[in-house]
């Protein structure tokens, strides 16, 4: 998986545990949902962090929504599901691992 490093400029907001904003483990790091994108912390400031493919989470079977009992995370222009410590969101007839 690809991490885009572009960097958030004017990000004066310090996430963290109680920052309020919902957090996901994102291979050695923490991504952190904000504004409809994703936010690392990196080297003293915040960068986008966005995935760089789409990878099919194969033997899904359950069907995320707005009662599925999973945190929804609102991330450009879909909505992704934060589950199993990894995002999940619709695609082409299957659920893509963030």
């Amino acid at each position: 998986m690809t991490v885009l490093h572009q960097e958030h400029p004017g990000h004066p907001h310090v996430h963290g545990p109680a920052c309020g904003h919902p957090s996901v483990v994102h291979g050695d790091h923490v991504d952190y949902a904000h504004d409809g994108h994703l936010h690392r912390e990196h080297s003293g400031h915040w960068d986008e962090c966005e995935p760089g493919e789409h990878i099919a989470h194969s033997g899904h079977a359950h069907e995320h929504g707005e009662n599925c009992g999973h945190p929804a995370v609102a991330h450009g222009d879909h909505i992704d599901y934060l589950h199993d410590g990894h995002r999940h969101a619709a695609h082409n007839g299957h659920w893509d691992d963030h």
